[in-house]
């Protein structure tokens, strides 16, 4: 979907949901589970923010090796804190 192109209008439902054009979720990468954050300006105009909650966000990042850790120990000299 490109800038400039006609405008998607989609319906309201009785129950207040809306449903968000294939071409538009397609665009802005939008998949289940994504957010979408909704704000109304004073002049009443409406702006929408995608918030992409993907599953495995870390599954990026390397492992990092503590050592070896022991639970009792670990209570012992810090306590419950």
């Amino acid at each position: 979907m490109a800038t400039g192109e006609a405008p998607e209008e989609t319906k309201v439902s009785e129950r207040g949901m809306v449903t968000i054009p294939a071409a538009i979720r397609r665009h802005l990468d939008i998949d289940e589970g994504d957010k979408l954050r909704w704000q109304v300006t004073s002049d009443g105009a409406l702006s929408v923010e995608v918030v992409h909650q993907r599953e495995g966000v870390f599954d990026d990042f390397e492992p990092v090796d503590v050592g070896r850790t022991n639970a009792v120990e670990a209570e012992r000299d810090f306590g419950d804190e």
